[in-house]
Formats: structure tokens, C-alpha cells, sequence
């Protein structure tokens, strides 16, 4: 039926700052969804190649510190350049299977010069043609040290059967203007991505449903200390100090009224699915619309700049 969607949760594991082993489990998980004839798939923060965990294991923020540096190189080495064709096997298996994505990545921008890396939130639609590319606005705390600061131009929703969908990567998340930009433009199924973790998500995945009268899926990664490969540049000095556990998943689903219709899943690697029903977006909205009848554009607006940035411009 054209108003149910039927949606994936991708909460697997990265094979952590492997570039190629990542792709070839997420081309898996995409096999794998289409099969069971899901429209949408989702998969975690940075999961391509992983999340920066050696940060806050290996005193991150010291000055010219030769382990850092090392891993930092490593990192941008197993970045994706989407202008080199490094998602075009996704893009075919989004097309082949006719399933939507939203992945998390590790961007190395060739318009910001192609050495540093953002953290971006990429749309395919079921065509297999990239819409969009999110590069996150404020990375968080320790992230600072390894990843670039995005702009605006990803904040952009999509059309999906009938629903509106629109992404924000990790505590943007808890940034109230971007998910206004995104509500403004009709969102009314926003996608969360994390690294991981339950602590994460169990608070705003209600939270962003229950402001917005929008389903919200949240989807985040696992990963655990045996989960490094042995390959890893400076592997001892990582798990000298790791826990156990890095990040246990909580991928999770909310429905237009804010209450659960997937609880936060943890500890347990796979695809999560269900199917959405658009009808209950009316129904919620039918007592608050935060951009629709329960605004006030005349007294408060909010102006957005959408202009992809780089250090160079070149005229004609």
C-alpha cells in the first residue's frame, strides 16, 4: 500500500577503519533488506569506515602526539571521496533492489580540498542517485579532533512513497534550528543516525516524534573491544584503555504520538524492521503541527543558508 513504508535498521558493527570490509558488510545488509522487501534502509553514524574511538583512549588532544597523528592519517585514508565513484556499488544495489539509503560516513570532500573528513549523512533514493550529502554542522567534544565542521547545504528532505524524510547525524539531533529547517520543508519521518549506545537514543527518539508528530528511527552502530582489527596502526596503546563494550547499539523506532514502536534494541547485531503507517501523521497532527497551524511565522521565522561552502571560488 502506498502510505505504509516499509523500513530497515542496519545496527551492525563496522570492520573498524577498513574502508573495503565495511563496504562489503553494508552491501550485505542492503542484499539481504531488499530481499525482504524493505524500501528504506539505515545505517549508523560514521559507520563507513567507523567512529573515532582512539580519541578519548589515547589523549586525543595532545600536541603533535605521533599516535595520533598516525591514526588520523589511517582514518582519511579509509574515508570515501564520493567524487571518485567509492559509493558507486551502493548506489547500484540501491537501484537493483529499489531500496532508499541513508548512510553514515566519513566524507573526504574533494571541494574542501580532499584532506579533511566530515561526518555526512548521505541519501540515495531508490533510483540509486544521490540527493543528498549532510555533512555534520557542529561535531561533538572530542570529535573536534579528527572531523571538519559541515554547512547547511544537506539540510534537505526527500520524497518516499508519502512520506517526507530528513536526517540528522548524531547530537545535531538536539540542535532545535536544524530540525526546524527540516520540519519546515514537511519532514514528517526524520532519521536519526549515532555511533552508538542507548543512552543516545532513548531520550530524543520520543522526544523529536512527539515535537514533531513524525515517526523517528534512530539506528546506531555496535562495536566492542574484540571488534578491532588486528591491522589497527597503534592497536596496544587502544586497548590498553577501551571497555569492553564501545557502543551497544539502542537503534530504535518512535511513532507520531511519541511512544514506542521499537524499543531501544541493544547488544544484538542485524536488521530491525517495520512497517510505517503515514495515516498516524495525520492523526497527530490533527491537535499540533509545529510549522503547519501551531506556528507563528509572523512573529517567529527562521532563515537558512543552504550554500554549499569551500575555500575557493572560481569566476567564470
Amino acid at each position: 500500500m502506498e502510505h505504509h513504508l516499509k523500513v530497515a535498521l542496519a545496527q551492525i558493527s563496522p570492520v573498524w577503519l577498513d574502508r573495503s570490509a565495511t563496504l562489503q558488510k553494508i552491501e550485505t545488509s542492503i542484499q539481504t533488506a531488499g530481499k525482504e522487501g524493505a524500501e528504506l534502509i539505515v545505517f549508523g553514524e560514521a559507520l563507513l569506515p567507523g567512529y573515532p574511538f582512539w580519541l578519548a583512549l589515547t589523549e586525543g588532544a595532545a600536541w603533535d602526539k605521533k599516535v595520533n597523528k598516525e591514526l588520523h592519517a589511517h582514518y582519511v585514508r579509509n574515508s570515501v571521496q564520493i567524487e571518485a565513484g567509492e559509493l558507486d556499488s551502493i548506489c547500484a544495489l540501491a537501484k537493483e533492489h529499489h531500496i532508499a539509503i541513508y548512510l553514515g560516513m566519513m566524507e573526504r570532500a574533494k571541494n574542501r580540498g580532499g584532506h579533511s573528513i566530515y561526518a555526512s549523512l548521505v541519501y540515495i533514493d531508490e533510483k540509486g542517485e544521490i540527493k543528498s550529502v549532510h555533512r555534520k554542522l557542529q561535531p561533538t567534544y572530542d570529535e573536534r579532533l579528527t572531523w571538519a565542521p559541515g554547512d547547511g547545504n544537506g539540510l534537505q528532505v526527500h520524497p518516499l512513497k508519502q512520506f517526507t524524510v530528513g536526517g540528522l547525524n548524531c547530537w545535531e539531533n538536539w540542535m532545535p534550528l536544524p530540525r526546524a529547517a527540516l520540519y519546515g520543508q514537511g519532514e514528517n519521518l526524520h532519521v536519526a543516525v549515532w555511533p552508538g549506545s542507548d543512552h543516545n537514543t532513548k531520550d530524543i527518539t520520543r522526544f523529536i516524534a512527539r515535537e514533531s508528530r513524525s515517526f523517528v528511527i534512530s539506528v546506531s552502530s555496535l562495536m566492542k573491544k574484540t571488534d578491532f582489527p588486528k591491522a589497527t596502526p597503534h592497536l596496544e596503546a587502544i586497548l590498553a584503555k577501551a571497555p569492553d563494550v564501545l557502543a551497544n547499539g539502542g537503534s530504535c523506532i518512535a511513532g507520531p504520538d511519541g511512544e514506542w514502536i521499537v524499543e531501544p534494541v541493544i547488544h544484538e547485531e542485524g536488521l530491525i524492521y517495520h512497517e510505517l503507517d503515514f495515516n498516524r501523521v495525520y492523526e497527530e497532527r490533527q491537535n499540533f503541527d509545529c510549522v503547519g497551524h501551531y506556528s507563528r511565522p509572523d512573529v517567529t521565522k527562521l532563515v537558512v543558508n543552504r550554500e554549499r561552502q569551500s575555500t575557493v571560488e572560481f569566476a567564470k
